[in-house]
């Protein structure tokens, strides 16, 4: 047996110094433990020993599944299904979001429950395949469309209900129990095989995914993880490996027939048990592999030295196989023993197993999520197998193995996280280079995924070793931990939450494909993504720009050129801009903008053609600043009121009104444009002179658009003097939907060089705590339902100082710059996509509770200051090197150079991120340094010394 790896061996960070030397188990204890006692309790499970339901005469065993749904509802107290069968439903329309479950209705049932409560009514279980039916698609050629007859739709308070659908209900997302061999298999993988929807597996996926020689393959070569050593004797091809794979502890031997290969086989079992991977281990596992022979059992176990039993068994094993099916000669790789404080007890302690189970979803923006952690602990000579033991949490299990240190335990934590995370990427990454034949379909991929680990000791460290992946068992047991957890009084787990939060998002994007968005606006290079963003979403834009040689025209559906400059008679552009789509025979779906110039007009078009929209009124309020504030205080309802936010103001059109305004605004005080955008023309004045001198300057320089377009100039050039607020400044980003706030983000910025006010940093997420978010969330939602604003995304700005946040200005639109980039990169939402199914009247899913999986930290740069490091010095083919590493993140703001002197505006966002805040300010402090972009006239140090 092997000895515990020793403290001073072990990874630094997982030091066993707090804990006794175990001493070494007797010869008799390990006669007692018998010959597996090394068996690393992770082997495939079982074949089921549970009672088989009788047959019925229901055929597709409906009456059955309905029966274990409602004793799964009487289990979890809730009320029985209401059978509303009889009464037809109606009036499902292409906006109607409908995530279709098939088959089992135990497996799903936390995640449907969740998604009813977020969604009423568009969880639906289909328990038969008479309940179903596939039709030609549409949109998809050669693709189907799964309509559905009948289901158990899922509503808020754990409510369901057996409903018939007339018409039939197109499903927008599928997925299902594709396991092989259970009683629905079969024809869940027909129903959802080939389909125009987003689809989250298949029977050909599973049938990967329960290959543990595949996914061994892609565990070790893609993902990088540990596995244990392993040689495979492969019949035939081996059509879901790669011609010549190479794998770090996989060998793979193909056979094209197994007669005759004994000496063949000999020679390479031979030189696999006496390799350098094998030096570590006694034993090894003989077993066939392939999907076909998941929970047979059919395995062998030996020593290492009996090279010819080994050979033998494999031999034997090679006759059975079908073409593409394996045999597995696999190290026992023993779990980890540390050392342990002594038993309470003089009897032997036994060796035991432990395997981790993990559970991953495909979430926001396609990133792996780690959604829940159980372990199973059982004998060492019995394989610790999936539901064979109740599960227990990571923590305790670990404290159970000596892991006694807390800052030990969470570093195994983060470390399982990221394989874990790295195993779902692999997979993916995978996947995509497979055909839809082999996916089966070409909108199939792996949205849940099991991945199992073993803890084992290697080179005198702990080390997490990838055994195999799934697509059913951990949802299962992890489900069976959630469950048993409610039990005992915890609160709901994150689970349910995070699966139905990724099957209605996936949902959401089907939804918006193909629908007409009419975009008044096109903005510059900064909106590049847009239409970047619009091709992944399948949206048709039709584009309303006064630019009639604009980059986008070539980028989009239909390009409308119209010169809307002019913003001050935006009643009689949204009339042209009406007739124009009319004239046109265009439809829209919906219809805004992100450019802020253009979010008036946008208001006057949805208005005429129906469509929906904030008011104009609402709009131009908050376009205009002092009409923003001074409504406000008008607004004193509340508890604090709207009023509370709002900061005293003048508008200024002469320097009468000037004078004027100095009798009511104290100074220091704040000049800036009515109507201004990018902080061009913002500056602090200390006096009365001062804001005449600024106000002479800024109107004899700035008259209209073609001066400094995109800064708000088509309104005209008026200015407002307002009360200096002191404070930190913050962005908080609003999605509201019928004046519910659906997501909320908050942002820091740093300090600004005085007098001027132009952006210099900014990190995400915010230093603020909860409860200081948390105000100025509640701040700008209040400022925005008073001003009219309860649909749409919306950027506000504002001060956080001892007294609370003060209102600076609000923004009737998606946040500009970095900002959709960097709430997309930090939480995964992305804030274009909120806004497009805002205006197509639907309430965006969005994370109930967002945990940021990165920190940012960012500067802006200048022409003026940075022009030579970046351009001559090389600073930004530097940049862009690093940003296709992953190491930056670049937000190209203007192509040229936007203003000069005093209305210069950034031309370049430049951002680290880090583990920590702490760390992401680091590495950008020192790119600054190393580039040039940090200097005593831009000190970036001072500029992230907020950041804390």
């Amino acid at each position: 047996m092997p000895a515990p790896c020793q403290p001073h061996l072990c990874h630094p960070q997982l030091s066993a110094e707090q804990t006794s030397a175990e001493q070494t188990p007797s010869p008799k204890e390990q006669e007692w433990a018998g010959p597996e006692a090394l068996c690393p309790g992770w082997l495939e499970d079982e074949a089921p020993d549970g009672e088989v339901p009788e047959d019925s005469g229901d055929p597709d065993c409906a009456t059955h599944a309905y029966e274990l749904l409602q004793s799964a509802l009487r289990q979890e107290g809730l009320p029985h299904t209401l059978d509303r069968s009889t009464e037809p439903r109606t009036g499902f329309g292409p906006l109607d979001m409908t995530v279709c479950i098939l088959g089992s209705p135990t497996s799903f049932l936390p995640i449907l429950l969740e998604g009813g409560a977020r969604c009423p009514g568009a969880m639906v279980l289909c328990l038969s395949p008479t309940w179903a039916s596939r039709v030609p698609s549409e949109t998809s050629p050669g693709a189907w469309s799964l309509l559905l007859s009948r289901g158990v739709s899922f509503e808020a308070g754990g409510h369901s209900v057996l409903e018939t659908f007339v018409p039939p209900r197109r499903a927008n997302y599928v997925t299902g129990t594709f396991t092989t061999g259970g009683p629905e298999g079969g024809w869940v993988g027909e129903l959802a095989r080939d389909l125009d929807c987003p689809t989250g597996g298949s029977v050909p996926l599973a049938h990967r995914l329960e290959d543990p020689l595949v996914t061994r393959w892609v565990l070790a070569a893609r993902a990088g993880l540990p596995v244990p050593p392993t040689l495979a004797f492969v019949l035939g091809p081996g059509g879901d490996l790669p011609t010549d794979p190479v794998a770090p502890g996989v060998r793979l031997v193909r056979l094209e027939d197994p007669q005759g290969q004994e000496s063949l086989v000999q020679e390479e079992v031979g030189a696999f048990l006496g390799g350098t991977a094998m030096e570590p281990y006694s034993q090894v596992a003989v077993r066939p592999a392939g999907w076909r022979w998941r929970g047979t059992g059919a395995r062998s176990t030996h020593g290492k030295e009996e090279g010819a039993a080994v050979a033998q068994a494999v031999g034997a094993r090679l006759c059975g196989l079908q073409e593409e099916e394996s045999v597995l000669l696999e190290a026992l790789v023993p779990t980890a023993r540390l050392p342990a404080p002594p038993p309470r007890s003089p009897a032997p302690r036994l060796p035991v197993a432990l395997r981790i189970c993990t559970l991953v979803c495909r979430s926001w923006g396609d990133r792996p999520q780690l959604c829940q952690v159980a372990c199973g602990v059982g004998r060492a000579e019995v394989p610790v197998r999936h539901g064979a033991a109740l599960p227990q949490g990571l923590d305790s299990s670990l404290q159970q193995w000596g892991v006694v240190a807390p800052g030990q335990r969470q570093a195994l934590a983060t470390r399982l996280q990221g394989a874990a995370e790295a195993a779902m990427a692999a997979i993916l990454a995978t996947e995509a280079e497979l055909s839809p034949q082999q996916r089966g379909g070409a909108r199939v991929h792996t949205d849940i995924l099991g991945v199992d680990f073993l803890l084992a000791c290697m080179d005198d460290a702990l080390e997490l070793v990838a055994l195999s992946t799934n697509s059913q068992r951990c949802l299962e047991t992890c489900l069976l931990a959630e469950a048993m957890g409610r039990g005992v009084g915890n609160p709901p787990g994150d689970l349910p939450r995070l699966l139905a939060e990724a099957l209605l998002h996936r949902a959401q994007c089907h939804l918006v494909e193909g629908k007409d968005i009419l975009l008044i606006g096109a903005g510059g290079i900064s909106k590049s993504f847009v239409w970047e963003a619009a091709r992944d979403y399948g949206l048709r834009i039709h584009l309303v720009e006064s630019d009639p040689e604009h980059f986008a025209a070539g980028l989009v559906q239909t390009f409308l050129p119209y010169d809307s400059r002019e913003h001050r008679r935006d009643e009689e552009h949204a009339e042209r801009v009406t007739e124009l789509v009319r004239a046109r025979g265009l439809r829209p779906h919906a219809c805004l903008s992100y450019w802020d110039d253009c979010v008036v007009l946008a208001a006057l078009v949805c208005q005429r053609l129906g469509l929906r929209g904030s008011p104009p009124a609402a709009v131009r309020v908050a376009k205009q600043k002092s009409r923003t504030h001074q409504h406000l205080q008008r607004c004193r309802r509340g508890r604090p009121p709207p009023a509370a936010f709002a900061v005293p103001c003048r508008r200024l059109q002469s320097h009468g009104d000037v004078e004027r305004a100095a009798g009511t605004v104290p100074f220091p005080a704040v000049a800036k444009l009515e109507f201004g955008a990018g902080g061009v023309g913002v500056r602090l004045v200390e006096s009365a002179g001062q804001c005449h001198a600024h106000a002479a300057r800024l109107w004899r320089d700035l008259r209209d658009d073609a001066d400094h377009p995109g800064i708000g100039l088509g309104w005209g050039n008026a200015m407002l003097l307002m009360e200096y607020v002191p404070g930190t400044e913050h962005d908080v980003d609003l999605v509201v939907f019928e004046g519910r706030l659906m997501g909320a983000w908050v942002s820091d910025n740093g300090p600004t060089r005085l007098p001027a006010f132009l952006e210099t940093a900014a990190c995400l997420p915010s230093c603020l705590p909860a409860d200081r978010q948390a105000q100025l969330v509640r701040a700008a939602l209040q400022c925005c339902l008073a001003c009219g604003l309860r649909d749409g995304v919306f950027n506000v700005e504002l001060k956080l100082g001892p007294g609370g946040p003060r209102l600076l200005e609000i923004n009737p639109r998606m946040g500009g710059f970095y900002l959709r980039d960097w709430i997309r990169e930090v939480y995964g939402p992305d804030l274009l996509l909120a806004a497009v199914l805002v205006a197509l009247g639907l309430p965006p899913v969005l994370p109930a509770r967002p945990v940021p999986r990165t920190h940012l930290a960012g500067v802006m740069c200048l022409d003026s200051e940075h022009g030579p490091a970046l351009g001559c010095g090389g600073g930004l083919e530097a940049l862009r090197a690093l940003q296709n590493r992953g190491l930056v993140r670049l937000n190209r703001l203007f192509e040229e150079t936007a203003g000069t002197g005093e209305y210069e505006e950034p031309c370049l966002s430049v951002a680290c991120n880090g583990v920590t805040r702490a760390e992401a300010c680091l590495r950008l402090l020192g790119l600054c340094q190393a580039l040039g972009i940090d200097s005593p006239r831009y000190p970036v140090e001072y500029f992230l010394s907020h950041f804390k």
